[in-house]
């Protein structure tokens, strides 16, 4: 698999800030490129050995030279994936049916566990504990979603994998990428777009898990009509397991959600269609509960009214003159055609889920008892939200598709609606 552009001090910063909390040992001697040990093995991690770290160019990764204890094991897996299934009421609901949830603990407990996983794993858990229960939760709804009539057991326990490690590659980029909704410079974003592949590089190193595995990884941010990631696949060339950790990766998103998550993602269902497996999101579907959650504090319904009004503008608004602009070259007009495609079929979802501009017309007037305007202000909240999360991806695939060069500008037609996105979505300033 083709290299990524990581620095490998990120995770050389990870390991010595775990060591900094409890011990983390040299499993066997270090070495740098050129062939001379800079590390021997029993040596603890700290500050002064991480110093030495960083002069040096690893001739092996990190990850696959140092140890900690206790660390994550199959006992503990599955003791993260049944408080899961206890706490979160979707998950329960996936695994009430009879032996849905010993399958998918059983599966979660039977994942490979090679020594630089585990150690990943522990980091994950020890510095980054949101993002291992996005693990945890991920890799318990590819299961779910992948278990059906004649599926083996052992392809759950690999989905079970994918799921588990499909964001592997976080630990090795920039730790700010981890912190949500702060500005990210273009190199970050590079890294962000970058870490599947990181990912499914770091799963491929081991033999425990097969090819439909790391592939998988790889395509669990592209989407069927092909404006995922880092590839821009489509229907056509993702896998069977890629589509299903795709889904699941939405599945696990939605235990951040702070209020009515079910709602929120069925709503997410509903205006990414094109994104997912029909199949899978139907019977995903099946298992939410639509009831509002009493007390949610939400604005009142004529503010998300408003606020959907400007982003279907700046949907509107896309320059589909660049598309046929000969002197931007075939690559960048097939990028301006691909970003306003995707603007159109945004603006007919919005019509299909009865927001488009006219229908926004008659919510704003729409007269309701109390609980019915409550339950209006939280999906068109939602649905504003949603809208906008959507609208700053493709601000993004159009930065990322467009190639921007170094001495290099956006037209002025594209950088007045980059600009019109970043403030209708209330990004912060960009570099």
């Amino acid at each position: 698999m083709e290299a990524a552009n990581v620095d490998p001090r990120h995770l050389t910063r990870a390991v010595a800030e775990l060591g900094r909390r409890r011990p983390v040992t040299v499993s066997r001697a270090i070495f740098n490129t050129q062939g001379v040990k800079i590390i021997d093995a029993g040596v603890q991690i700290d500050e002064r050995v991480y110093e030495r770290l960083l002069q040096h160019q690893l001739a092996t990764p990190i990850e696959q030279s140092v140890g900690t204890a206790p660390s994550v094991d199959a006992p503990t897996l599955r003791a993260a994936a049944a408080a899961l299934l206890e706490r979160d009421a979707l998950f329960a609901r996936m695994a009430a049916t009879a032996g849905a949830r010993e399958r998918m603990l059983a599966a979660v407990e039977s994942v490979p566990l090679p020594a630089p996983i585990v150690f990943q794993l522990t980091l994950m858990r020890e510095l980054y504990p949101a993002q291992f229960e996005h693990a945890v939760a991920c890799a318990l709804a590819a299961v779910w979603l992948g278990d059906a009539p004649l599926v083996p057991r052992h392809e759950l326990t690999l989905l079970a994998a994918a799921g588990m490690l499909h964001d592997l590659g976080m630990l090795h980029v920039d730790p700010v990428l981890l912190q949500p909704d702060l500005p990210l410079t273009r190199e970050q974003r590079r890294q962000l777009y970058a870490h599947p592949l990181v990912s499914a590089i770091h799963v491929e190193r081991h033999r425990h898990y097969p090819q439909e595995v790391v592939r998988a990884v790889l395509e669990h941010h592209e989407a069927l009509d092909g404006s995922g990631y880092p590839r821009g696949l489509d229907a056509a060339t993702i896998s069977p397991w890629g589509r299903v950790l795709a889904l699941a990766e939405l599945v696990a998103a939605h235990l951040d959600a702070p209020v009515s998550p079910d709602l929120r993602l069925s709503l997410q269902l509903r205006m990414n269609r094109p994104r997912f497996e029909p199949a899978l999101a139907a019977r995903l579907h099946g298992v939410l509960d639509l009831q509002r959650a009493p007390g949610a504090d939400v604005a009142p319904h004529e503010a998300s009214v408003e606020r959907l009004r400007a982003l279907q503008s700046v949907l509107a608004g896309w320059p589909a003159a660049l598309a046929d602009d000969t002197a931007l070259g075939e690559p960048r007009r097939r990028a301006a055609r691909a970003v306003g495609d995707a603007c159109a079929q945004l603006l007919r979802t919005l019509a299909d889920v009865g927001a488009a501009l006219p229908q926004l017309d008659m919510l704003q007037t729409a007269k309701a008892d109390e609980a019915e305007a409550g339950s209006l202000a939280l999906e068109l909240a939602m649905l504003a939200d949603e809208v906008a999360w959507q609208l700053r991806a493709l601000n993004r695939m159009a930065r990322r598709r467009w190639r921007l060069r170094d001495a290099d500008a956006f037209p002025d037609a594209l950088q007045r609606w980059l600009d019109d996105a970043d403030a209708a979505v209330g990004a912060a300033p960009r570099d």
